[in-house]
């Protein structure tokens, strides 16, 4: 049987779909009812109800040992996708706690209960920007650059996948750049949905890699069945900008584009301000190195991904069709 962790995720709830279409026994964890319901209304969005009734829910949390230990019951491979996103310093503990000490959880039981394959979801955010630009598999973690509190905790997880093959396991790893597909629009990259939907009227000058989860799910598969092992792959359909993305979305939501660039000068008076009140809250919205990152430009290149998977990126303007579609049934 098949475990997917983070099966209420963007990434996880398409997965689920690839493999239960597929005629796969699925097992996916979850934590929150509400979660399983919205993937449900998903697989119903699909046309794919009876796939659903086929998956194994159990309630686990990653960072909660025993249950998860019920998880991995007769599994033969998993797919971890469970992780959290946030780019908030007051979060540094949850996300290591999360992403680091969750993956080791999942590695460990990984190997104690023999386990014949680990996919590894990662992100680009482990990758250092240099040497190579575009950026490649070889850009290696540099701990000296500005990195974000989720990218330390990702580099965290990574490190404990990596052990985790020095002990015996098999296992491979992707990292994705953004990724856009139909899900929920509150957050992650369905905020960018949210941004055109909302007509905002900013936009960040930066640009970066894109991908339809989609080409994400298919190459997870690919990977997790072939015969690869110890090897990373970044993954990335489009290297486009962010005003380029939010146009075509724009266009195909029949929404009003931003219209003016997000200045410097602006996003220093954000990241004041948000300073400011996260003394009092501890939330922070927008800091110096999420700025930095929305406002530069980032190349990947899935070149590795293209010439070891024959791997053909889905246009990205087929991924917004989609994804104006799936709005179109939530009435957003």
């Amino acid at each position: 049987m098949i475990l997917v962790t983070g099966g209420t995720g963007l990434v996880g709830m398409h997965l689920l779909l690839a493999l239960t279409q597929e005629s796969k026994p699925v097992r996916s964890t979850f934590r929150s009812l509400k979660k399983v319901q919205e993937v449900e209304a998903f697989f119903a969005f699909a046309k794919a109800e009876t796939a659903f009734k086929t998956i194994d829910w159990v309630e686990a949390d990653i960072t909660d040992v025993p249950s998860l230990e019920v998880a991995f019951k007769d599994i033969t491979h998993v797919y971890h996708c469970a992780a959290l996103i946030s780019f908030d310093p007051y979060d540094f503990q949850k996300l290591l706690k999360t992403n680091a000490e969750g993956t080791a959880n999942v590695v460990n039981l990984c190997l104690a209960y023999q386990v014949q394959k680990l996919c590894h979801l990662s992100s680009v955010a482990a990758l250092s920007k240099l040497p190579n630009n575009p950026i490649t598999e070889e850009n290696i973690w540099d701990p000296n650059e500005a990195n974000s509190v989720y990218a330390i905790s990702k580099y965290g997880a990574e490190m404990e996948v990596w052990r985790g093959t020095q002990e015996g396991l098999e296992a491979i790893i992707f990292n994705p750049v953004i990724i856009l597909g139909e899900g929920d629009y509150t957050k992650g990259s369905g905020i960018l949905c949210n941004h055109t939907l909302k007509e905002k009227t900013f936009f960040p000058k930066g640009s970066n890699g894109f991908i339809d989860v989609k080409d994400v799910v298919h190459l997870m598969i690919q990977g997790l069945h072939s015969s690869i092992t110890k090897e990373r792959y970044i993954l990335v359909g489009e290297n486009t900008s962010y005003k380029d993305i939010l146009d075509r979305m724009a266009t195909s939501f029949s929404k009003k584009p931003s219209k003016k660039s997000l200045s410097n000068g602006l996003l220093k008076i954000l990241i004041l301000g948000d300073s400011f009140l996260g003394l009092f809250t501890r939330k922070r919205k927008i800091t110096r190195i999420s700025a930095a990152s929305i406002q530069g430009i980032e190349v990947y290149s899935s070149e590795k991904a293209i010439q070891q998977f024959s791997y053909t990126p889905t246009p990205i303007d087929e991924t917004l069709k989609r994804i104006q579609q799936h709005i179109a049934t939530k009435n957003l």
